[in-house]
């Protein structure tokens, strides 16, 4: 029966060499007499020093999935257009000398190009630029606002339920689901029907309605941790269950939770700006891209490309969110 080849410190030991010849012959050429020429291996380990150091400059989780983002050129492009929205939105008294609430009724519907309103302007004269960019404002704080809310709450009770099991997982759940049996769209509207319009108002009634999933995928991705060989191994090792919950479940379940919540936050977009082009949701004159949308919507016989340009940004910005996501789930080697 052939026997593997014992290993030393410069490598393989050839078939017709002994591992005692290869590592301990003396100058001469004479193996020692007290090695057992065929069978003894010689082991070479590194020092406490070098396994320190090696342990030191190897790349961690994070790191590599940065150097797997930056690889990803459609992913970098995506969240450079992305900062800019940001960047524009926060900066906007910068950007635009004009009032987003001014009025002008000798410039109504100016086409874009126009001299001193480049974007045009909207039906009763106000500045289409100055609203673009301060309605940015409202619509990224309607879209990740409630997507934080709910990370939060449906978060923490999706983990409680998973690692807990038992009756409280059952309590959760069946709660969740009674969410579950009304369409999110409905609910929101149903909420802000009952509330009245108002930001903060959509802001509440988007995170109730983001919570059910949220606690689903957080109890579902838990489950599938704490039944881990490392968790039980902590578990029998004696560990407090706060130690347990931090160091071994949540470090393993908010890659998932958060690509989740990342592409969530364009339906909260898109879910906020339906809920003002119904009246539902901001209230006028502030500037909102669902708002301005359904206020452009009796001019787009007459200037289309104004009327069109607050629902272009609103698909760009929800695509610019869906594709960062995409991107990160891929980075992350996360499934979902």
């Amino acid at each position: 029966m052939n026997q593997p080849s014992p290993r030393i410190a410069g490598g393989l030991v050839g078939p017709g060499q002994s591992a005692g010849r290869s590592a301990l012959e003396d100058g001469n050429g004479v193996a020692s007499p007290n090695v057992d020429r065929t069978c003894s291996t010689v082991l070479a380990l590194p020092s406490d020093e070098t396994a320190l150091a090696r342990a030191r400059h190897g790349r961690g989780y994070w790191k590599n999935v940065w150097t797997r983002l930056r690889e990803d050129k459609i992913t970098i492009v995506v969240i450079v257009v992305l900062i800019a929205i940001v960047l524009t939105a926060v900066l906007a008294p910068l950007l635009t000398p004009h009032d987003p609430l001014a009025t002008s009724v000798f410039n109504r519907l100016k086409p874009t190009g126009t001299a001193g309103h480049w974007l045009g302007t909207d039906e009763i004269g106000r500045d289409l630029w100055a609203r673009m960019v301060y309605g940015g404002r409202l619509s990224l704080v309607c879209g990740v606002l409630p997507v934080t809310v709910a990370l939060l709450v449906g978060g923490t009770l999706g983990i409680l339920a998973g690692f807990a099991g038992g009756v409280v997982n059952s309590a959760i759940m069946r709660a969740m689901d009674v969410l579950y049996a009304f369409p999110s769209i409905l609910l929101a509207i149903a909420i802000c029907g009952i509330l009245g319009a108002g930001i903060g108002n959509t802001i509440l009634a988007l995170s109730v309605t983001f919570v059910p999933p949220f606690v689903r995928i957080s109890e579902a991705v838990t489950t599938q941790v704490r039944s881990l060989d490392f968790v039980e191994a902590a578990r029998a090792s004696g560990s407090r269950t706060a130690l347990i919950l931090r160091y071994h479940i949540l470090n393993n379940v908010l890659g998932p939770i958060l690509v989740y919540a990342t592409s969530l936050i364009s339906i909260s977009i898109i879910l906020a700006s339906g809920l003002s082009f119904l009246g539902l949701g901001v209230s006028p004159p502030s500037p909102e891209w669902g708002l301005m949308l359904n206020n452009l919507r009796p001019a787009i016989w007459v200037n289309p490309m104004v009327a069109a340009l607050p629902g272009v940004m609103i698909f760009l910005t929800s695509m610019c969110f869906n594709l960062t996501s995409d991107g990160i789930r891929q980075a992350m080697d996360v499934r979902l």
